[in-house]
């Protein structure tokens, strides 16, 4: 495999008639579409009696939206993400707990939104030197993406839990992390897919 960095959506606006301003635009509605499809994922949210993080398809978004853009972009479309959530619009997921807005970020689930622009940082980065051209790799990319909004969400819940009930490790993993690894693996062996197949429907797989 060659390690060609670059990422599926400076294929897809490489036309040489194209201004630089026009490819700016093109990256920057790439970047919006992304920040709006993690919004739309999080109003898809399941409340669960046992935890206070809800299941929400917001991960396997943050990853594969980093994918097609790379770590930059990818970690732009999520800062935007968060930074509209602490203005107070509605994007987060529903709460039983807290209302829309920065408060929500010392929530239950504040450290899983925290880590989305490093996990797309990270997936964006790989994508970026060839790991989403074929499905092994594309799997591995997103492993290491869906390892870092794991690991801020977990350690999140043990330093910070809700209500204030500290439970250690042990309860950390039990409200934020067995609940969701099993499906959220099942969803990102699916969504693992979609980057080699559109690699190839572009032409510019290598």
């Amino acid at each position: 495999m060659t390690l060609m960095r670059t990422t599926l959506l400076e294929v897809m606006i490489a036309r040489p008639e194209d201004s630089r301003a026009v490819r700016s635009l093109q990256r920057f509605g790439a970047v919006l579409f992304v920040t709006v499809l993690t919004i739309v994922a999080a109003q898809i949210s399941i409340p669960l009696p046992f935890t206070p993080v809800p299941f929400t398809f917001q991960p396997m978004v943050v990853l594969v939206g980093a994918a097609v853009l790379g770590a930059r972009l990818g970690a732009a479309a999520q800062a935007l993400y968060l930074a509209l959530g602490v203005a107070g619009l509605p994007v987060f997921a529903a709460s039983a707990l807290l209302p829309q807005g920065a408060a929500r970020l010392l929530g239950p689930t504040g450290g899983y939104l925290l880590a989305y622009p490093i996990a797309a940082f990270v997936a964006g980065w790989l994508a970026e030197r060839g790991f989403d051209r074929r499905y092994a790799t594309a799997v591995l990319a997103m492993v290491c993406g869906l390892a870092v909004v794991f690991a801020g969400g977990v350690s999140w819940l043990m330093l910070a839990p809700p209500l204030g009930r500290s439970s250690g490790w042990s309860g950390a993993l039990a409200a934020g992390f067995y609940p969701f690894i099993a499906a959220d693996l099942v969803k990102l062996l699916v969504a693992a897919a979609v980057m080699p197949s559109l690699w190839r429907l572009t032409g510019g797989r290598d």
